[in-house]
């Protein structure tokens, strides 16, 4: 069986800052119609920087949406349709203060595709420079640098709840 829906009609029912909230008719594999609410989000990356060859540097930020101090890996959004590879560069500068000319792409996930378009592109870099820690007048990061093992102790334990972070482990 094909198991495509196909889009009837899509409406914009609310329009944010850098995400579109879409009420979708879709057309089903058997023919029937049912609805689809979809959140559009212009994607983003997340960067393992390796501060030595055990060793990444993490950000620790407040994260509104679910109350708590988390800590990630630097990441964020594509900005203005950007390539991907300038969004790595500039996340990484603005959120850790460090530089890398050797980026390498490692592949892309999707956060959660029941409701939402994003993909996250992962990019590995070393030989890590210092540069200028910038960020949205709104952001507060603090920079850590946490070796791989503690990385994957704090994931079992709870500590590290991040998705796109522990997902990025896959890619190691």
């Amino acid at each position: 069986m094909k198991l495509e829906e196909n889009t009837l009609k899509e409406e914009i029912v609310y329009r944010g800052e850098f995400i579109n909230i879409s009420k979708l008719e879709v057309k089903l594999p058997d023919g029937s119609k049912a609805n689809r609410e979809v959140i559009r989000h212009p994607g983003g990356v997340a960067i393992l920087a390796f501060y030595d060859r055990d060793t990444l540097i993490m950000v620790e930020q407040y994260r509104k949406a679910i109350d708590r101090v988390t800590l990630e890996l630097p990441a964020g959004k594509i900005e203005n349709k950007e390539e991907i590879l300038d969004t790595a560069k500039r996340e990484l500068e603005e959120e850790t203060g460090y530089l890398s000319d050797k980026l390498e792409y490692l592949g892309k996930i999707v956060t959660a595709p029941g409701f939402c378009d994003e993909y996250i592109h992962y990019f590995k870099c070393k030989d890590l420079k210092s540069g200028v820690k910038g960020g949205d007048d709104d952001e507060f990061i603090n920079v850590k640098k946490i070796k791989i093992d503690d990385i994957k102790k704090m994931i079992k334990s709870g500590d590290i709840i991040d998705g796109k972070t522990i997902a990025a482990l896959m890619f190691l």
